[in-house]
């Protein structure tokens, strides 16, 4: 389900989803989001807060969510791996589910334990990634190819690159992108 989020460098933050609209409730934004629904199970927003609480009173690791980005009709880009936190906030007249996503590296596969220390990872700004897509005319800069692309630091963020400006990122295919990982000392 598409989410309205907003980047701070590595991090993702975003609002809990409301209820659906109704004849009961013909005004979304003027109640409570909730945690339960009618039935008493936990709501998505539920479920999420739960995991997000139970990590931080020490009861569980963090929760692992793949992020995806839709950078614009039928293209998406991954954005990796993220833990998850999570609070309750007033805003307005109602109470809204406030949940923050923290950029982690090396955890996309699941079936390895959660490191005792997470890195946090660098992220590609939006913005970045639309000036590149259209700059590379949503091709490989290699060979042309139009599958499986990747956003690139021309100059790897190890060797002090940055992914805060078009001119260090461009867009190479998986086979290439693999082939330049190779070669980097």
């Amino acid at each position: 389900m598409p989410i309205d989020w907003r980047m701070t460098g590595a991090t993702l933050i975003y609002e809990g989803h409301d209820v659906p609209t109704s004849q009961d409730n013909p005004s979304p934004k003027t109640v409570d989001q909730p945690e339960r629904s009618e039935n008493g199970n936990l709501t998505e927003n539920g479920k999420f807060h739960k995991a997000a609480q139970e990590y931080k009173a020490g009861k569980r690791p963090p929760e692992r969510v793949r992020v995806y980005e839709k950078i614009k009709q039928g293209i998406w880009s991954y954005n990796g791996v993220f833990h998850l936190d999570s609070w309750k906030e007033k805003s307005h007249a109602r109470y809204v589910f406030k949940f923050k996503l923290i950029a982690v590296e090396g955890e996309d596969d699941f079936s390895i334990p959660i490191p005792r220390q997470s890195q946090s990872r660098r992220i590609i700004p939006t913005w970045v990634k639309l000036d590149v897509w259209k700059r590379d005319g949503g091709k490989c800069v290699q060979c042309g190819a139009t599958e499986d692309l990747h956003f690139d630091h021309i100059i790897p963020y190890s060797k002090g690159g940055s992914s805060n400006t078009p001119e260090n990122i461009q867009l190479l295919c998986g086979k290439h992108n693999i082939q330049k990982h190779d070669k980097i000392e």
